[in-house]
């Protein structure tokens, strides 16, 4: 949903996309999850696959709205996560550096589409409130920003 938003709207300082979708299509074929595809059909099409109403998975596809991004995005993903496979974190985190954005990785390979592991918790939300608060302060935006166009892409967070 996340990523989706991302591509639908700039009203949000910063976005936080944990385990989310890049490319319906590449999700439907690759979840263990089936039933998750019935959540890009109509409703009179449940049961629907990507090779009998395609239009859907496009219609919601973030990676058809790549092109508009622009908020800084922190992408946490699990790398046990076989709910969502991790090529679709790896792939909002190329796209976003792709374009330029603003944007961070948390690997956390040994947790699934839950951050379970206390320490891996502790480091979840370490990672999450410094990255909101980094976007929700104009001085520490504006610095990140400052060293990000001189290619400077992380800015080192206390």
């Amino acid at each position: 949903m996340i990523n989706w938003i991302n591509g639908q709207t700039n009203r949000f300082k910063c976005l936080v996309s944990h385990d989310g979708v890049f490319s319906t299509m590449g999700m439907a074929y690759s979840t263990e999850e089936l039933w998750f595809n019935n959540e890009y059909c109509d409703i009179s099409e449940q049961g629907c696959t990507p090779w009998n109403a395609p239009g859907g998975f496009e219609k919601w596809s973030p990676q058809n709205f790549v092109e508009k991004w622009q908020t800084p995005t922190l992408v946490v993903h699990g790398g046990k996560d076989y709910r969502i496979p991790l090529s679709q974190g790896l792939s909002t985190f190329t796209a976003l550096q792709w374009r330029g954005v603003p944007s961070k990785l948390l690997y956390l390979p040994l947790e699934n589409h839950w951050t379970m592991r206390p320490q891996n918790s502790i480091k979840w939300y370490k990672e999450v409130l410094n990255w909101l608060g980094l976007w929700t302060n104009p001085e520490t935006a504006s610095a990140y920003l400052m060293n990000h166009k001189k290619g400077k892409k992380q800015l080192k967070m206390k």
